[in-house]
């Protein structure tokens, strides 16, 4: 049997999404949030690394014969789940304050 636990009104998670093209900036990026989160005493659950997302492009290389010849692109999208336990009003605020690198998308979401 299977019991769910009991969830209290207390128990707040903040869900951070972290997205980038180049992973060595991604990881910068992660790493730079977690110390931020921790040296305002939260728990910080991650970074859990999520599936590459990869966007493939063929083109053709002539715009009228040659129909074989064709030249393929990809696009990599590397992302990260960051889960900070019970934040408090000071570790919300220095993540919103937080300079991060171009390139790098952030969803924050609150879950109660």
């Amino acid at each position: 049997m299977v019991t769910k636990q009991n969830k209290t009104d207390n128990d707040v998670r903040l869900r951070i999404r972290v997205r980038a093209y180049e992973n060595k900036i991604l990881d910068a990026s992660v790493k730079q949030i977690m110390e931020t989160a921790r040296r305002f005493d939260a728990v910080v659950l991650g970074p859990v690394p999520m599936p590459t997302e990869i966007k493939k492009y063929t083109v053709n290389r002539s715009s009228f014969i040659y129909k074989n010849s064709r030249e393929q692109f990809e696009i990599r999208v590397h992302k990260r789940v960051i889960d900070i336990l019970n934040p408090n009003q000071k570790t919300i605020e220095a993540l919103t304050n937080l300079n991060l690198p171009s390139g790098v998308e952030i969803d924050v979401k609150m879950m109660g």
